[in-house]
């Protein structure tokens, strides 16, 4: 028998054995440098994103500083993080097609330089409308680049 799929909000909630916080690797250290990583919950993630206000955004990068913080390790890490950011905004648009209105606010956390995720629900479209009705001005992207918030530094959290 088909095992069924498990939805947004169940795969946000299944902390599978996390956080972690381990070496990196010789391999790993080619990229990332020396030192630990932690590999954040899915929820911790869902839990930093939840705490941007209207008006103000985030990057990737500064939630993965704000786990390594917390957890007292070297960096946050870039993949299950970016993992995570996505599965928080898909559970987020699965709670609010069911009427939950205390939704996570996942359009205000962006890419590392202001660019918007195409991979959120509803793409970059999505994300810029939403990023409008709270006051951001979006600059189109330029070839391959996907459009960013204007001035995104100035608005940070």
């Amino acid at each position: 028998m088909a095992k069924a799929r498990k939805s947004w909000r169940e795969k946000l909630a299944d902390s599978k054995d996390l956080p972690r916080v381990v070496e990196i690797t010789d391999k790993m250290s080619q990229r990332w440098g020396t030192g630990t990583l932690v590999i954040p919950a899915p929820v911790e993630v869902d839990e930093i994103m939840r705490k941007v206000p209207e008006g103000k955004i985030t990057t990737i990068n500064r939630i993965r500083e704000t786990l390594a913080r917390k957890h007292g390790a070297t960096i946050g890490c870039p993949i299950t993080t970016g993992i995570f950011v996505s599965i928080a905004a898909r559970a987020a648009e699965e709670a609010a097609a069911e009427g939950d209105t205390n939704i996570t606010p996942y359009w205000r956390t962006l890419k590392s330089s202001g660019e918007l995720n195409e991979k959120y629900p509803g793409g970059v479209e999505a994300q810029a409308a939403h990023l409008r009705e709270e006051g951001h001005t979006i600059e189109p992207g330029r070839g391959k680049k996907p459009p960013r918030v204007k001035d995104f530094e100035k608005v940070l959290q």
